[in-house]
């Protein structure tokens, strides 16, 4: 059977490419919404984090209906640690919009989204987005997309993918750029023509592979995949199970179906292959699960998900100030809270360890480990982290490490400083371009050397430049450097800061706090511009005496603290230092707390070093 009533397609590209603001425009010109119905700008990003960062995290269903054709439409993440989400979902379309930036053209996230869609072999509309911008290259983005389509080792059709020229925000899209776009069916139109009709099995026995994980409160875990063969009913018994393991899991029952149309899910009571639906009742499904009819347990391939590339520790919170502030505090309720997360995020890695408090949780950067510890801290979560560290392999009894392509685009006057840090960073250039009066450059760095590198590449630029980054392979070791040349302001003991003490501290490097902040002995307060920690008296107060002049009673005059975000925090900590988390504060603080035992701890590491 030919589903030409239907067809599957994912939006994705680059960080930043305007995906999810397409799909707004879709929505709005595929009647999903009334017609005096107040939508709030990027509809799709419903996670608060999403809303706050301006980025899409999770990728998510909706549909439209365009002249009796139902379009399902899938928007993915375009940030490289979030590759998990978008290699997953691969498995419920059959056809992808790649979407470039008019003025950037190709990113390394469009490289790796691209090649994925390749391997597949699904079919690719090249939808250039932001062509309004006034620095837009048209024809040299054209260029740029089809080399890096030879580069991929396109097939001929696949060469030939149709190219839409569109403005997401203002909602026109044409083929020809001759003649300005009026609305989006021009892009409709190519979905239709180009995506040819999935052929489908309708007969057979009843094959759903599980590609998403959701929640809800009143039903439990919700399932969201294609059908690939078969009839689903709702109230029809099944069976999971799944590729890499054969083993059966426990029958059950399709307790409530939906078909996603719009953004709404309607309760259906059947759907049959091809349609991507939501499904409850099974409260152990999990993410490359086949839901099979009792008389043909057949699991379905799922794709392979790339490796981990990053690692931290997450461990009870044992400071002076633990259990405060944290609902949820023990190591049963970090160790439950980890292992759940597992369940809908399959490019992340839970691990016992050694220690009966600590796990060792392994994702694709510092980015997508943050998110995890974000979202914990807002659940009411408690709980202390080590500093990110790089995976290590083993090949051939060589010692590997990982390798990130970093593309940075800078004004002209910038490219000195970002080839000097490079340079310190074991960074190999590969290619420099000029795009306007700004300079692109591609470099292979160690993905360590890019730990903490952010805040400095955006000082050396002024705040002009731009770096994006993504995993490119595994390489023989580069050797060792430096990950930070700064030290830390150390409080000495434990109270409250005070403006006197904050005073006689802030001459020796940027604060971290204001006064009337509760610190303890061990814990970060300030950065040591030398490579060398201190240990300063932020609660010291002023020596009373009878004794009074106008100059001593100035009011002492505070520099402003440096706030940083929870990512600058853990770009900041070295691997002496741990970062506390609890839903009210994140402090820096030493692994060792008292200032002799860790002055002990240090000379015994040099004396081991000579």
């Amino acid at each position: 059977m030919i589903r030409t009533d239907l067809r599957n397609v994912a939006i994705i590209a680059h960080v930043d490419h305007g995906k999810t603001t397409l799909v707004d425009a879709m929505l709005k010109q595929g009647n999903t919404f009334r017609d005096n119905q107040a939508v709030e700008d990027r509809v799709m990003d419903s996670n608060a984090i999403e809303r706050e960062r301006g980025i899409t995290i999770l990728a998510k269903n909706t549909s439209i209906n365009y002249k009796g054709v139902k379009i399902n439409i899938v928007d993915t993440p375009g940030h490289a640690d979030f590759s998990g989400e978008v290699e997953r979902v691969m498995m419920m379309v059959n056809g992808v919009l790649v979407l470039v930036d008019a003025a950037e053209g190709p990113m390394p996230q469009t490289r790796f989204v691209m090649q994925k869609a390749l391997e597949m072999g699904h079919r690719l509309i090249i939808v250039v987005n932001k062509i309004d911008r006034p620095d837009a290259r048209l024809n040299e983005v054209q260029d740029e997309i089809l080399e890096l389509l030879l580069e991929l080792d396109a097939s001929d059709d696949q060469l030939l993918s149709p190219v839409v020229w569109c403005s997401g925000r203002n909602g026109t899209a044409t083929l020809d750029l001759s003649k300005e776009g009026t609305d989006l069916v021009p892009l409709f139109e190519t979905i239709l023509s180009h995506i040819q009709p999935m052929e489908v099995d309708d007969e057979g026995p009843a094959q759903l592979l599980c590609s998403s994980i959701d929640y809800n409160d009143y039903v439990g875990r919700i399932g969201i995949g294609r059908i690939e063969r078969g009839v689903i009913n709702q109230g029809q018994s099944v069976v999971v199970t799944n590729y890499n393991n054969i083993h059966l899991k426990a029958p059950g029952k399709i307790v409530n179906l939906y078909q996603i149309e719009g953004l709404t899910r309607t309760p259906c009571e059947t759907a049959k292959a091809g349609d991507i639906v939501c499904f409850s009742g099974l409260e152990k499904i999990n993410i490359g699960d086949t839901v099979c009819a009792p008389s043909c347990p057949e699991p379905h391939k799922f794709v392979k998900i790339t490796e981990p590339t990053v690692e931290m520790t997450f461990s009870v919170n044992d400071s002076p100030f633990a259990g405060k502030e944290g609902k949820w505090v023990t190591t049963r309720h970090l160790r439950d809270r980890l292992f759940k997360e597992l369940l809908k995020d399959v490019s992340l890695r839970v691990e016992e360890t050694d220690s009966a408090d600590s796990y060792r949780v392994c994702g694709r950067g510092e980015m997508h480990l943050s998110i995890l510890i974000e979202n914990m801290r807002r659940e009411g979560y408690e709980f202390q982290v080590s500093t990110p560290k790089v995976m290590f392999k083993e090949i051939d009894g060589e010692k590997y490490e990982p390798i990130e392509r970093l593309i940075v685009d800078v004004p002209d006057e910038a490219t000195g400083a970002v080839f000097q840090s490079m340079g310190n960073r074991k960074g190999e250039l590969l290619h420099m371009s000029a795009i306007g009066n700004r300079t692109r450059l591609e470099f292979i760095v160690p993905a360590r050397g890019l730990f903490g590198y952010k805040s400095e590449f955006l000082t050396s630029t002024k705040g002009e430049g731009v770096m994006n980054s993504i995993f490119f392979e595994y390489q023989p070791y580069k050797g060792e450097f430096s990950r930070r040349d700064t030290g830390s302001l150390v409080a000495f003991e434990t109270g409250e800061a005070v403006t006197y003490g904050l005073f006689n501290a802030q001459g020796r490097g940027a604060l971290f706090i204001t006064a009337g902040t509760p610190v303890y002995e061990g814990m970060v307060v300030g950065e040591n511009p030398k490579n060398e920690d201190i240990n300063v008296n932020v609660c010291k107060t002023k020596h009373l005496t009878n004794t009074r002049s106008s100059s001593s009673d100035d009011a002492l005059r505070l520099i402003t603290p440096k706030k940083m975000s929870l990512e600058e925090c853990l770009e900041f900590i070295s691997d002496d230092e741990l970062l506390e988390i609890t839903p009210k504060n994140i402090r820096i603080r030493k692994r060792i707390l008292d200032s002799e035992l860790r002055a002990k701890a240090k000379a015994k590491e040099r004396k081991g070093l000579q």
